[in-house]
């Protein structure tokens, strides 16, 4: 069938912690066309724009058609597939993140619902996931520009939702507007904690509900993008990024360094920054 397509872009090892886009595309499956059964280590939102389709997770199988969406948790087993008769078109949307969670859980989706029948704004997400395909690049401004228009997407499906975000997801959220401006800094848990105002035991539960990790080791993996980022991006010396992304010893940072990434923060310096490969 000559009209068949698949446009699809993946993207590159992501710098951005709190929100960033994994893959995005377009595509007119043919009949019976599957993926599946198996699992995403991201969030993928499909929207069918023509067509019918079935969605199998836990134990449930949905008929979805022209309008719906669909989405698919970290982790989690899925079939999906194309009607025989009329197969699917769809755009879909990839992407993780800190502020993932707490965006989707102030939608309409949840793992036990993932499914929205006949979303009234359809026009407008089949529009922002093209228009982040269009956007699409390995460059650091193309990731940002995509993120940008990606959370205008994720704003659609918040519309009129009557879910209200927890207490959990609150605490959470304000901890990490503090860390993103705070992380150069020598910050503890402790203080963050009382930033929020919440006791240390309280936040580590509140962590652990939302995320999965502890305060501690989010701010820890917070540093260490920023820190990758700057191997990439400047001829800075290892001490001084140590020292910009806020730890204050610079043996301890390339051990924690080390154990994430596999190699040493020089070894990745050399491997990913172009500045320096040209000096070497």
């Amino acid at each position: 069938m000559s009209d068949l397509f698949k446009n699809s872009y993946i993207a590159p090892e992501k710098d951005l912690v709190s929100l960033s886009v994994c893959n995005v595309g377009c595509q007119k499956c043919e009949p019976l066309y599957t993926w599946g059964p198996g699992i995403r280590n991201h969030y993928l939102i499909h929207y069918v724009i023509t067509g019918k389709g079935y969605f199998k997770v836990q134990g449930k199988l949905y008929e979805l058609g022209a309008g719906d969406c669909f989405l698919v948790y970290p982790n989690q087993e899925i079939l999906y597939y194309a009607d025989q008769k009329d197969p699917w078109v769809y755009c879909w949307i990839g992407f993780s993140g800190s502020d993932a969670p707490s965006i989707l859980r102030a939608t309409d989706f949840s793992p036990e619902s993932p499914v929205l029948f006949g979303c009234p704004f359809g026009d407008e997400i089949q529009k922002y996931f093209l228009q982040i395909y269009a956007l699409r690049g390995s460059a650091f401004k193309n990731a940002v520009a995509m993120t940008g228009v990606l959370y205008t997407a994720l704003a659609l499906f918040m519309r009129d939702t009557g879910r209200q975000k927890g207490t959990y997801d609150e605490y959470v959220q304000k901890s990490i507007e503090y860390i993103s401006s705070q992380y150069s800094y020598h910050i503890t848990v402790e203080e963050i904690a009382q930033y929020v105002g919440v006791s240390r035991s309280h936040l580590f539960r509140a962590f652990q509900n939302c995320l999965g990790q502890s305060p501690k080791e989010y701010l820890t993996a917070f540093r260490l993008k920023q820190a990758c980022l700057l191997l990439k991006t400047s001829n800075l010396s290892i001490t001084s990024i140590a020292n910009s992304v806020g730890f204050d010893n610079s043996l301890y940072f390339s051990k924690a360094f080390h154990k994430v990434k596999g190699m040493s923060p020089t070894e990745y310096q050399k491997k990913h920054n172009s500045a320096s490969k040209l000096l070497s």
